[in-house]
């Protein structure tokens, strides 16, 4: 008997969340290879984005790239294989929406705070503004919308809580947004959050027992 043709079509798709892991867990390797080469850059005063700037600073632009499309390839295997709900839809296009903003944070290194302020840094700012809004509505938007999803309601639990520490990052991290403020600690914060959500919605598209579910549920379909 043949194989469901949906069930063909998603075996097909199968290295997305292969790749968006792989892409993820590359940028979390050079972001902390850059704590061991730039421990002047305290991690209190420091963001993540001024590992960009001077030495070595090529490693933090590839960081972000490598960050920028594992949210592409994420988003792609989110439409390909995951909740047809329009929360979810809204949360995986929010992530290409973040890969643009991360592809200019890439583009535009961020100017030092003891350095004067240029173009370039301000478009980085603007870029980061953009990151921070669709990260955070795109893993609200997901986390609800898993926890709606037949087959995803499994993760509901993990989904919220992560979205809840998620905001509770986000709102450290804007508190802190000043001079003489452990801001370089709440980003990171923000970051080390986001990441984990990223990794685990990669695990989670790449799950046997949602990809049965779906293969069943169209088979299911075909024979009726």
């Amino acid at each position: 008997m043949a194989a469901p043709r949906h069930a063909l079509q998603h075996d097909r798709f199968e290295f997305l969340p292969i790749a968006a892991m792989i892409f993820f867990l590359y940028f979390v390797a050079a972001l902390a290879l850059m704590h061991l080469i730039r421990p002047d850059y305290t991690v209190v005063d420091h963001m993540i984005s001024d590992y960009a700037v001077g030495q070595f600073g090529w490693i933090m632009t590839t960081a972000f790239v490598s960050l920028s499309l594992g949210c592409l390839t994420l988003a792609a295997g989110l439409f390909r294989s995951g909740p047809s709900s329009w929360l979810s839809r809204t949360g995986a296009a929010l992530l290409v929406v973040a890969f643009a903003g991360l592809i200019v944070t890439a583009l535009y290194p961020t100017d030092l705070e003891t350095a004067p302020s240029t173009r370039t840094g301000d478009i980085h700012a603007i870029s980061f503004l953009v990151n921070i809004a669709s990260i955070l509505l795109s893993t609200v938007c997901l986390a609800f919308g898993y926890a709606f999803s037949p087959d995803w309601r499994r993760q509901r639990a993990v989904a919220l809580a992560i979205a809840a520490l998620l905001i509770v990052a986000f709102v450290a991290e804007y508190l802190t947004l000043h001079k003489g403020a452990p801001y370089g600690i709440t980003n990171r914060l923000f970051v080390g959050v986001f990441m984990a959500w990223l990794i685990l919605n990669s695990l989670w598209l790449k799950s046997p027992s949602l990809k049965s579910d779906k293969v069943g549920d169209t088979s299911d379909r075909t024979v009726r």
